[in-house]
């Protein structure tokens, strides 16, 4: 089993499909496709040997012609069907490992190129390269919402509009003792509404926070989700020195974890003036 697949579309399954596949079986097809098109996978009939972490039968999905941990698109096992999966390039991985002990009826999976500039979004929609569509408001938002990290292209420095409204004490638990006690909503930069919105968004982030690659990596990242407030009822962004000097370190083990360093520096006040942005 395993295999190339070259064509701009096709399917492949496990051996003995719809039967139970063998056991002990190693399957890697490698799905390669014109250089500038993307790849959209679908798995069909779904059923392999369940387990919490899927360590005995999987299939696992690799964005690129590798199997390294960085690539990993996901790991899947069970009987729940796996979501339609999208390469950000031309070359995509399948591998399938089945143990010694139960087998299931395996899967069938069909799989088709497409032009990576193809629009497919809607009007109100941002297109990412690899044709993924993200809400207009994600663009230049600082925040990498594309796989590939397209919707942070090119954009220039972005201020927070002017509030207008007062400070109110940090409640986010996750942002206290970080060197200032007072922020100001709505953070109308990231859509964010009061407090509560902004500590339900950061759980996101809990992993990259608790990363030790850089010591005022949490106080950049609650800055730009619970901003510092000014006396006027402002607020104050990090300083882009800040931003590149995390990324630059933390660079490294979020690779590791196969996670994009998620800000676009960019976009932050390139100052060390202290009216115009804060430094740790």
């Amino acid at each position: 089993c395993g295999g190339p697949l070259t064509t701009l579309e096709g399917h492949f399954s496990t051996p003995s499909h719809p039967q139970p596949y063998p056991h002990q079986q190693l399957c890697l097809w490698q799905i390669s496709v014109p250089v500038g098109h993307v790849i959209d996978l679908h798995f069909h009939n779904f059923s392999l040997e369940s387990h919490e972490d899927c360590n005995f039968d999987f299939v696992e999905v690799h964005d690129s012609a590798a199997t390294g941990a960085a690539s990993l698109m996901g790991r899947f096992c069970g009987h729940q069907l796996p979501p339609t999966l999208t390469s950000s390039r031309h070359v995509m991985t399948v591998l399938f490992v089945a143990d010694e002990g139960v087998a299931d009826n395996g899967f069938f999976a069909t799989y088709q190129a497409r032009n990576a500039t193809e629009k497919t979004c809607s009007p109100t929609e941002f297109s990412c390269g690899n044709g993924e569509c993200q809400a207009l408001e994600s663009v230049c938002d600082g925040w990498h919402d594309c796989p590939d990290g397209t919707d942070e292209l090119n954009c220039t420095e972005v201020s927070y509009p002017p509030f207008g409204s007062v400070c109110e004490p940090v409640e986010v638990e996750m942002c206290l003792g970080l060197g200032y006690n007072a922020t100001s909503f709505p953070n109308i930069w990231l859509a964010i509404p009061d407090q509560e919105g902004a500590a339900e968004v950061l759980q996101d982030y809990q992993t990259l926070m608790e990363l030790a690659c850089y010591q005022h990596l949490r106080l950049l990242i609650c800055s730009l989700f619970v901003p510092k407030c000014t006396p006027d009822g402002g607020v104050l962004q990090p300083c882009r020195a800040v931003c590149l000097a995390a990324e630059l370190r933390c660079q490294q083990s979020l690779g590791l974890l196969g996670i994009l360093w998620p800000i676009n520096c960019n976009i932050l006040p390139d100052s060390n003036d202290p009216v115009e942005c804060f430094q740790p």
